[in-house]
């Protein structure tokens, strides 16, 4: 008889959690899998997926225009947000599905239930008590919205997914790339939209060019975006909402979205009972092999709260499964990981900003070039979006360590350019690449010098 009725138990079925266990049962694994909400975790239920569909359609309100310089003449127009929301549901419950076709065809058992720890080898699911040699937490994040007066009455970007009604006028607080992406969703959609940050300016961690860059085309498109203001206070009036901001000011609104930061899913499923450590923002503590300071007891994803990006909790699955089920090594590199905030327009980034790379390399140590301007297509359309491309070189090496890019479809394009900086690609190889003409992305291989420092 075995020891325990699982080899590995994962508690949270994200897409983590869902890689791991049909990773380690398709070798041969018992494997359990609890979920106590939905298959796929934020990313596929309230997150990623939903999110770029609304960022789609959001989109078109500007193609219909961009259309009529090309020729083409566009007739009355009308947007239906429960069709976006019943058409968004039903690929959701697609892909559910599939999270879960991928896990039994594996050999994994699914539990749709909530599991908590009741010691390093124990687990409490769904009225049952079930035994694992390890346990693998994968739970993610959840929303935070700070308290104060009123906050109640906020709303998250869980709840904004499956809103009954697209409201006239919006107030979207914060500064990270869910704000951004949701003011740009709602501009989109016809809703006057004021969006407000706490800080100097939005996306804190972005490269300062394509911060600012960013928060001018922004604006341009119609978002009404304060920085340096918070609320204070939210109060109920009638169908809408007064916000009282710090600076005394009051504005009123008919949706209040909070996207203020996400903490990690930690909290009451039996961690510290069994002793494994968390740090003062309530992340699981973990090592190099993801394992925590109980032995018995490992974590992945954004619940550990370091690179929160689903592709990254995918890869720290694979890389568990092989530690402890192949005998072979295959870590994660956590540096040039790219990114895309699904903003309009978009952002993407790989590898250091300038800030970071002249505090690394040196400040007389590193070169850029950049490039701003207007796209092709808009010299028809009439838009006034611009483009902006920058990249990071590392002088003595020649080597490009940063490539930060806005404008449309920017995570396409930076998807690309990752796999060079990761193979350690120079200047000298950018410039010797033949550019597709004509394209936007072709301006990553003409940008041939390098542009002085405003404070030089």
């Amino acid at each position: 008889m075995p020891a325990y009725d699982y080899d590995l138990f994962v508690i949270g079925g994200g897409s983590g959690g869902v890689r791991a266990g049909r990773m380690a049962a398709s070798l041969g694994v018992r494997v359990g899998v609890a979920e106590e909400r939905y298959l796929g975790g934020t990313c596929v239920n309230v997150g990623c997926v939903p999110k770029k569909l609304f960022s789609y359609a959001a989109h078109f309100a500007e193609d219909f225009e961009d259309a009529a310089g090309f020729g083409w003449t566009v007739g009355a127009r009308r947007f239906d947000w429960p069709t976006l929301v019943r058409n968004k549901n039903t690929e959701i419950e697609r892909l559910n599905g599939i999270y879960r076709r991928l896990l039994v065809n594996a050999g994994a058992e699914v539990i749709e239930a909530r599991a908590r720890l009741l010691d390093p080898h124990t687990v409490e699911v769904g009225g049952r008590t079930v035994t694992a040699e390890r346990i693998l937490v994968a739970t993610g994040g959840w929303p935070y919205v700070p308290d104060f007066p009123g906050s109640g009455h906020a709303i998250t970007s869980n709840e904004a997914f499956f809103l009954e009604r697209l409201p006239e006028r919006v107030v979207v607080v914060g500064g990270g790339y869910i704000a951004v992406e949701f003011a740009g969703i709602f501009n989109g959609l016809g809703c006057r939209t004021t969006q407000l940050y706490r800080g100097p300016l939005f996306l804190r961690g972005f490269d300062d060019d394509a911060r600012s860059f960013l928060a001018e085309e922004v604006r341009k498109k119609g978002v009404d975006l304060h920085f340096e203001r918070d609320v204070s206070a939210i109060e109920r009036r009638g169908d809408s909402f007064l916000l009282t901001l710090n600076e005394g000011s009051t504005l009123e609104c008919d949706l209040v979205m909070y996207a203020t930061g996400r903490k990690p899913l930690s909290a009451d499923l039996g961690l510290e009972a069994c002793g494994v450590e968390l740090n003062a923002a309530g992340a699981i503590v973990v090592d190099g092999n993801y394992r925590t300071n109980v032995p018995s007891i490992y974590a992945i994803g954004d619940v550990t709260d370091r690179v929160n990006l689903t592709p990254v909790a995918l890869a720290e699955g694979m890389a568990l499964v092989w530690h402890l089920y192949r005998d072979h090594e295959r870590p994660v590199d956590y540096e040039y990981i790219p990114s895309a905030v699904f903003s309009q327009p978009n952002l993407a980034t790989v590898g250091y900003t300038e800030a970071e790379a002249r505090a690394k390399f040196g400040d007389d140590a590193i070169e850029i070039y950049r490039s701003t301007f207007t796209p092709l297509k808009h010299t028809l359309s009439g838009s006034q979006e611009k483009t902006l491309m920058k990249l990071v070189v590392e002088r003595g090496s020649d080597r490009v360590v940063g490539a930060h890019m806005v404008g449309p479809d920017a995570g396409e394009t930076i998807q690309g350019l990752a796999v060079a900086l990761k193979a350690g690609a120079t200047k000298a190889l950018f410039d010797r690449t033949i550019g597709i003409h004509p394209t936007s992305a072709e301006e990553w291989v003409t940008m041939r010098e390098p542009v002085a420092r405003a404070d030089d």
